[in-house]
C-alpha cells in the first residue's frame, strides 16, 4: 500500500470535507419526501399565484415549489403542450429536465460526489506513479548507434583522461578483476552550465557501446511519498536488464542535497526517501555488473556526504570552461557544417571568447549563421560573427538613438574611455577588443570589452589593478565633469569592485591589515571600504596624469562611436 505524504493526506481530508459538507446540505434541505397534490389543486395554486417555479420532467410528475415555503410538491404531468406557455404567462419560472424525488436526490448525490472526489484523488496518484514509468521508458538512448564519442567532446581533455579507464572497465571488467580492482560505481561531473557535462556522459556510453539512460533529478521529486523511490528502482531495474549501461542523472542536487540533521520535516520526506533509494541501489551493484552512474551538478558543495563517499560516487570530475586551445577545437567542431569566409579567423575568435562555455560558443556561431542567412550572405564572415558576438555580450544595438542628448554621449565616451585607458596602462596582458558608446537593448549606454588572458592564478597586484580598471569609469566622470556630476552609469562597476575587494580581503587573505584572517563583520567591512577608497584615489591620479590621452579617446568615440584595439593602441601611442 502506498504511503502518503502530508500533501496527499491534506488532499484526501479536503475531499472528505467537501463530501461531508455536501451530504449535510442535501440531508438538511431535501431530506423530506415531496408532497403530492392533485392536478386540479395545482391549477388552483397557479391561479392564486402561489407557485414560484416548476420543473416539467420526463417523469410522469411535475415538480413545483411555492412561495415562502421550503417544501417540494409534485403533481401529475398531463403532457399538455400548452401547459408550459400557460405557466410562463402566469409568471412562473419553468424548466425542463429529468426529475427525481427529493429523497432520492439526498441519498444519491452525496454518494456520487464522494465517489467522484476519491476517484480524482486516486487517479492523480496513479498518474503520478504512471508518469514515472512512462518517462523512464522513453529515456533509454542508443548512443553507440548515434556515434556520440570522445571525438565529439572538445576542450575537456583532462576530464576525458580521467574516464578512459572507466570506459575500458565497462567493456572489459574481467581484465580489472584479475587485479582485485572494483569499477567506480558513480562519477560526479561538476562545473558551470553549458560546459558539456551531459555530452561527456553520452560520450562515455558511446565509447563503451552500452545503452544510455538519462533522467533529471527533478523527475524523481513528486508530492507523494514513495513515488520518487519507485522511479529510482524502475530506472536501475531497466539498466540491469541491459546487462551493461550508463545511468545519467542530471541536476542530481534536486534529490541529493545535504539532509538536515536532527530529523526531517514532512516536506522533505519524499526527497529523502528518493535519496535513500538511490544510495541503496548504488550500494547493491555487483562489482562486475558493468553499470555505472554518472551525475551532473553545478553545485557539488550542496550534495549530501553519503552520496560522495567511496562506493557511491567515487570520483568527482570538473568539467570547466575551455582554455584557448579547447575553444579553438570547439569552434572548429561547430563550424564544420557552416560555410565560412576567408576573413574569419577561428584562432582570433578563440582569443576573444574568454569565459565562453562550449554551449555559448555553439550559440555564437549559430547566431552568426542566422545573421548571415538573414542578410542574404553566401557564407559567414567576420562582420556576422562580430554582430553575433556583441549581441550576446551586450545586447543588440539600439536603432533609434534620437533621444540621447549630446551631454550623455560625452559622459559615456569619457566613462568607457576611462575603462579602456586604465586597462591598457594597468593590465597590458589584457585585450580591449572593442569600445563603443552605442547603447544596447540590454540597457547599457556603451561598453568596453576587456578580455583577460587564460590564467590559473592572479597576483595581489593584478587583483588591485583589476579593481582600478573597474573604478576608472567613475573616476573619469569625476575628473572631467566634477564630483557633483557623477552618474549612475557606474552602478554595475561598483557592484563588481565591491565583490572583488570582498574576496580580496576575506577569501584570499591579501589585506595587509587583516592578513590571513578569514573573517566577516565590522572589521572586514571597514577594511573593504579603506581598500576601495585607496584604489579609487590612485585611479583618479592615474587618469589625471594621462588626461590628454583620455580626451583623445573620448573625442574619437564621439566621432566614430566604436573603436577596436588597433585604433585604441594608435591613440595611446600618439
Amino acid at each position: 500500500m502506498r504511503k502518503f505524504g502530508k500533501k496527499g493526506i491534506i488532499i484526501i481530508l479536503a475531499a472528505l470535507a467537501v463530501a461531508a459538507g455536501a451530504l449535510a446540505f442535501f440531508l438538511t434541505t431535501d431530506s423530506a419526501e415531496a408532497e403530492f397534490v392533485a392536478y386540479s389543486e395545482f391549477l388552483e395554486w397557479v391561479s392564486a399565484g402561489r407557485v414560484e417555479r416548476a420543473v416539467l420532467g420526463d417523469a410522469p410528475e411535475i415538480t413545483f415549489f411555492v412561495h415562502n415555503s421550503e417544501s417540494t410538491f409534485e403533481t401529475t404531468n398531463p403532457r399538455n403542450p400548452a401547459l408550459k406557455e400557460a405557466l410562463l404567462l402566469a409568471g412562473i419560472a419553468v424548466s425542463e429536465g429529468a426529475t427525481l424525488r427529493s429523497g432520492s436526490i439526498s441519498a444519491i448525490l452525496p454518494v456520487l460526489l464522494m465517489i467522484a472526489m476519491f476517484a480524482l484523488v486516486f487517479r492523480a496518484m496513479n498518474k503520478a506513479g504512471g508518469r514515472g514509468a512512462m518517462a523512464l521508458n522513453a529515456v533509454a538512448a542508443d548512443v553507440a548507434a548515434s556515434g556520440v564519442n570522445f571525438a565529439d567532446v572538445a576542450g575537456n581533455d583532462e576530464a576525458k583522461d580521467m574516464v578512459t579507464d572507466v570506459v575500458d572497465f565497462i567493456k572489459n571488467p574481467a581484465k580489472y578483476e584479475e587485479f582485485g580492482a572494483r569499477m567506480p560505481r558513480g562519477i560526479i561531473l561538476h562545473g558551470p552550465p553549458g560546459t558539456g557535462k551531459t555530452l561527456m556522459a553520452r560520450a562515455i556510453a558511446g565509447e563503451a557501446g552500452v545503452p544510455f539512460y538519462a533522467v533529471s533529478g527533478s523527475d524523481f521529486v513528486q508530492m507523494y511519498v514513495g513515488v520518487g523511490a519507485q522511479r529510482v528502482r524502475e530506472l536501475f531495474k531497466k539498466a540491469r536488464e541491459s546487462g551493461r549501461a550508463v545511468i545519467f542523472i542530471d541536476e542530481i542536487d534536486a534529490v541529493g542535497k545535504t539532509r538536515a540533521s536532527g530529523g526531517n520535516a514532512g516536506g522533505n520526506d519524499e526527497r529523502d526517501q528518493t535519496l535513500n533509494a538511490l544510495l541503496t541501489e548504488m550500494s547493491g551493484f555487483d562489482a562486475a555488473s558493468g553499470i555505472i552512474v554518472i551525475a551532473a551538478t553545478n553545485r557539488p558543495d550542496t550534495l549530501d556526504e553519503a552520496l560522495l563517499r567511496p562506493g557511491r560516487f567515487d570520483r568527482q570530475i570538473e568539467i570547466g570552461l575551455p582554455d584557448l586551445a579547447g575553444r579553438r577545437r570547439i569552434l572548429a567542431v561547430h563550424a564544420e557544417n557552416k560555410p565560412l569566409e576567408n576573413d574569419l579567423d577561428l584562432n582570433i575568435l578563440a582569443k576573444q571568447t574568454v569565459f565562453f562555455s562550449g554551449a555559448m560558443l555553439e550559440n555564437l556561431l549559430n547566431e552568426a549563421a542566422i545573421y548571415a542567412a538573414k542578410q542574404g550572405k553566401k557564407a559567414i564572415g567576420q562582420k556576422e560573427v562580430d554582430a553575433a558576438y556583441y549581441t550576446i555580450v551586450a545586447g543588440s544595438e539600439k536603432k533609434d538613438r534620437s533621444g540621447i542628448k549630446e551631454q550623455e554621449r560625452r559622459i559615456t565616451a569619457y566613462h568607457e574611455g576611462g575603462h579602456a585607458l586604465a586597462t591598457k596602462l594597468l593590465l597590458p596582458a589584457n585585450s580591449v577588443a572593442k569600445i563603443t558608446i552605442i547603447p544596447s537593448t540590454k540597457g547599457a549606454g556603451g561598453f568596453c570589452l576587456n578580455l583577460p588572458p587564460d590564467k590559473m592564478y592572479y597576483t595581489k597586484s593584478e587583483l588591485q589593478n583589476q579593481a582600478m580598471t573597474l573604478l576608472a569609469g567613475r573616476a573619469a566622470e569625476e575628473i572631467v565633469f566634477g564630483a557633483e556630476n557623477i552618474t549612475t552609469g557606474a552602478s554595475n562597476d561598483i557592484q563588481r569592485v565591491n565583490a572583488l575587494i570582498r574576496d580580496f580581503v576575506t577569501k584570499y587573505g591579501m589585506s595587509n591589515t587583516l592578513g590571513l584572517a578569514i573573517t566577516e563583520g565590522e572589521e572586514a567591512d571597514a577594511e573593504c571600504r579603506r581598500q576601495i577608497a585607496e584604489l579609487y584615489a590612485k585611479t583618479r591620479e592615474l587618469l589625471a596624469s594621462h588626461r590628454c590621452t583620455l580626451d583623445g579617446i573620448a573625442a574619437a568615440l564621439l566621432e566614430r562611436e566604436s573603436l577596436n584595439e588597433d585604433e585604441l593602441d594608435a591613440l595611446i601611442a600618439a
